[in-house]
């Protein structure tokens, strides 16, 4: 159902309709979050907490226990919460713009169950999946004939298709920070994971998986220590030990993020990595087109397989 979802168009409209309540409240959601990045940093928060890679490894959802699956419903209103600062509903989970809502989170689309308690009232659809790095949240009013008759002991319905298709998306289809272990080849990332130490697995990590944004969360997944990003910095981390096979390592640095755009690659966010390998522009034609940009007194540009492996430029820590 993911790919039947498509995006709105940055600052639509969102017309009222004959529900003023839904209408107040999906005005105040976009007045507080228009792009939707509060939400989808929650979301990446969620997921990280619930992999718990640091002290377990685990990268993906499938890995999780169903009971933390089933916990992650709770999480995510917590975490939505202490983001927005959200007051507590009298019945439901949150007051919005003066009006009871509930949050219901599901990583499928239509796989949010509404309790009885929620029959009537407004209901904030949050869905995330790490694997397609996709997220989306909408409103609906639950009302009968949006839902399906109940089918357990707790009573609780899922939407039916006149309730899927009577959503008022806010953000759909919209990018989740990635997970970048996700995007890696298994067999790849099975033997990053297998190497001994924390520090030959970073550095593997940053070997494997470049020109993509690399997350602390990732970072600590693969470290699996206390003091993970030690294996990152320079004085010892990836940084210095990778400048021998040329490979750079970009991070939250106001110089790091416009060298990395002028290379072509992602831009590093706050608590990112993108690394790559770089070789001299002196001497090899016009570098095929790519760009290329001064560091350490040369001009650098990103390499390709075929081009020979030279010591990196230090980056500025600035």
């Amino acid at each position: 159902m993911w790919d039947a979802i498509q995006a709105p168009f940055p600052g639509m409209e969102i017309p009222a309709d004959e529900d003023p309540e839904q209408d107040r409240v999906a005005r105040s959601l976009l007045a507080l979050d228009p792009s939707g990045q509060r939400i989808a940093a929650a979301l990446r928060r969620t997921i990280d907490l619930l992999l718990d890679g640091r002290n377990t490894g685990r990268y993906r959802w499938d890995q999780l226990h169903k009971t933390e699956k089933t916990h992650a419903g709770t999480l995510v209103e917590i975490n939505l919460q202490r983001e927005f600062g959200f007051a507590g509903g009298a019945v439901l989970d949150y007051s919005i713009a003066g009006a009871e809502v509930d949050c219901k989170f599901s990583q499928r689309v239509g796989g949010w169950m509404i309790p009885p308690e929620a029959l009537g009232m407004l209901l904030l659809l949050v869905s995330a999946s790490d694997e397609r790095g996709h997220w989306c949240a909408g409103l609906v009013r639950a009302r009968d004939q949006h839902l399906r008759a109940a089918a357990n002991r707790d009573l609780k319905r899922g939407l039916n298709e006149t309730g899927i298709g009577a959503i008022r998306w806010l953000h759909r289809r919209a990018p989740l920070a990635e997970n970048a272990l996700l995007r890696l080849p298994e067999p790849t990332v099975t033997r990053i994971l297998a190497l001994p130490s924390g520090q030959q697995r970073v550095n593997e990590l940053f070997r494997r998986a470049q020109r993509r944004r690399i997350t602390r969360a990732v970072i600590a997944t693969v470290a699996q220590q206390d003091d993970y990003m030690k294996r990152v910095r320079a004085g010892g981390g990836a940084r210095d030990l990778l400048r021998g096979e040329g490979i750079v390592i970009f991070g939250g640095y106001g110089s790091h993020r416009e060298t990395a755009v002028a290379l072509g690659l992602p831009a590093p966010g706050p608590g990112e990595f993108v690394s790559v390998r770089l070789v001299r522009r002196d001497g090899m034609r016009d570098g095929g087109g790519r760009p290329w940009v001064q560091l350490g007194g040369g001009d650098w540009m990103t390499a390709e397989l075929t081009d020979p492996v030279e010591r990196a430029p230090q980056l500025p820590d600035v």
